[in-house]
């Protein structure tokens, strides 16, 4: 149940016993104190926003930047090796909580200071407790029951936590109610643990951003190398399950926001066919791209969670078919031989941006063969400016309509337009305009309404040219399961002067169409991880997983990062 990496039981259950020990001290199997009290009665983000940028305090011994922590207990644990231990009681879920609430205080706020985390739920270790009792009269809600997840700090949770997008103009702003992603979790019995960083308003602000940047949390790192950028805009929740600061996070992506900081980081990232997670509740771009997703360690975990938040909801039209072509369950789709008889199909139009992340796909497509795919290599699809354009239109049109609609259903709103979001940066230049600036959002303001011709005609362009001129084509043509690319290039340095520096792409195409993409670890350039990703037609979710999941166990390319402060790169 577990997954490939999974800790041995044994020695997880031995140190598990001794964590609880020291937490039932106040004190974290990482050696760092942790007031339990000021985490679950402090205020709505009290102690739980990052120290701005340039001023993290003095690393501790234990956790000096560039070297790992003392060993912790819940490293590299899967879902089921959670639920597992607590169901033994080896573990309750509000000692797992605690551990990890610890976890984040010891690297995330201190030492390497991560900054994946915007602020902890000062509710957590109550919730957890409800749990605990529930589980011990005899109810276990899911197979998430009592396991602590990150949200990315755009989906609404109505409780003492606050849902920004990373900018000071929402500071303390608290939804009327849960998105549905957040009530599907409570369901589950899921623990929130807290919401996690991003690229400020998802980045779409500025064309020069510096992705995992938000002017409330500060820069996110990458735990791999801290010099290095953890992409985004789902930067956070990558970065914090990568570091082992949950069990597993939410993300959301528009374009990339998944796939790029699951690559980054080392981890598997889904995102969805639009239309089978839910979107309401969750500050917008796209209402024809937007969607959120799991972010996890394993496949296996990643197909629980999102067996976990799919689902209709009537907030949300476009979630409608998911009501018969969605499933609530996608671990059955874990078969080890998978690949037998899949034919995958290769996009060579987006290699050749580094030869270390080609050799890493040649290494994938022969693991692919040896089990048994049928390679179609290469495929005929291709990025055209075209498709660039139409998407770019798109967006600014429905960003602006998507966001007046979001900030007219919260209470009382610090801002309630784009327009005032505008005014709000200019005001706090200082803050949130310091290292780049808004040309986005000035962008989208300038843009008409839903109803204007070029909106419509852009639209048109953008599903033609990636739906039936571009995915759907490729894969009728040669009876496709899934189509093989890299996710993204190794991890850049960060440069707040310059902004990103993305190396190459393969996004696009599922990204504008709203078809599923699976990215999957395959391998390390010096140290730094490399995913590929699996794409294909609309609610092949089923698919993707059973193709994803017999790569991952033939190759298993996860392995923990070592908090390193640069990449070993050779002299």
């Amino acid at each position: 149940m577990g997954g490939p990496h999974v800790v041995d039981r044994r020695r997880f259950l031995r140190s598990g016993a001794l964590a609880g020990a020291a937490l039932a001290s106040g004190t974290s199997a990482c050696g760092s104190a942790l007031d339990p009290g000021a985490a679950a009665h402090g205020e709505p983000g009290a102690a739980a926003i990052p120290e701005p940028l340039g001023t993290a305090p003095e690393p501790r011994r234990g956790a000096a930047i560039g070297q790992p922590p003392e060993p912790f207990a819940l490293e590299e644990i899967s879902i089921g090796g959670l639920a597992d231990a607590i169901a033994s009681g080896a573990q309750t879920s509000r000692s797992v909580t605690q551990a990890y609430l610890a976890r984040i205080a010891e690297i995330d706020r201190q030492g390497p200071t991560l900054r994946s985390v915007i602020e902890t739920n000062p509710d957590a270790l109550d919730i957890a407790e409800a749990l605990d009792r529930e589980q011990a009269a005899g109810r276990v809600r899911s197979p998430l029951h009592g396991v602590p997840v990150l949200v990315k700090d755009n989906i609404d949770t109505a409780d003492r936590m606050t849902t920004t997008a990373g900018s000071l103009a929402l500071a303390g702003s608290i939804p009327p109610e849960d998105s549905h992603v957040a009530q599907r979790l409570r369901e589950a019995g899921v623990v929130l643990l807290g919401k996690a960083n991003l690229s400020e308003w998802a980045n779409f602000r500025s064309t020069r951003s510096s992705s995992g940047w938000s002017a409330r949390g500060g820069q996110c790192r990458n735990p791999y190398a801290l010099d290095r950028n953890p992409c985004g805009s789902s930067s956070g929740s990558g970065a914090a399950v990568s570091a082992n600061l949950a069990a597993a996070a939410i993300g959301t992506e528009t374009d990339g926001s998944i796939v790029c900081p699951s690559t980054a980081n080392g981890i598997v990232g889904i995102k969805p066919t639009v239309g089978l997670v839910s979107r309401a509740g969750i500050v917008p771009i796209s209402e024809t791209q937007d969607t959120a997703g799991p972010m996890a360690r394993s496949v296996r975990d990643a197909a629980l969670l999102l067996g976990a938040i799919a689902g209709p909801d009537p907030r949300d039209p476009a979630t409608a078919p998911s009501e018969t072509r969605g499933l609530s369950d996608y671990t059955t789709f874990l078969d080890a031989d998978g690949l037998r008889g899949a034919r995958v199909g290769v996009q060579r139009s987006v290699f050749g941006f580094h030869e270390a992340v080609d050799r890493l796909m040649e290494e994938a497509i022969a693991v692919l063969r040896d089990r048994g795919a049928v390679i179609v290599d290469p495929i005929d699809l291709a990025a055209s400016g075209a498709l660039r354009r139409a998407e770019t239109e798109v967006l600014f049109y429905e960003f602006k309509a998507g966001l007046n609609a979001y900030l007219q259903n919260l209470r009382n709103p610090p801002i309630r337009s784009l327009a005032d979001l505008i005014a709000f940066n200019e005001r706090h230049a200082d803050e949130e305009l310091a290292y780049f600036g808004q040309e986005r959002l000035i962008a989208a303001q300038s843009r008409g309404s839903l109803s204007s011709m070029e909106y419509r005609r852009a639209h048109a362009t953008a599903r033609r040219l990636s739906r039936a001129a571009g995915i759907d084509r490729v894969m009728d043509g040669g009876s496709l399961d899934a189509i093989l690319a890299p996710t993204g290039g190794p991890a850049w340095v960060t440069d707040l002067v310059n902004g990103d520096h993305f190396g190459g792409s393969s996004s696009q195409f599922a990204a504008a169409a709203g078809y599923p993409n699976v990215t999957v670890p395959a391998g390390f350039v010096h140290g730094l991880p490399v995913g590929v990703s699996f794409f294909g037609r609309a609610w092949s979710e089923p698919t993707l997983i059973r193709i994803a999941y017999a790569f991952e166990q033939a190759t298993r390319h996860r392995r923990a990062p070592r908090l390193l402060e640069t990449a070993e790169v050779p002299a």
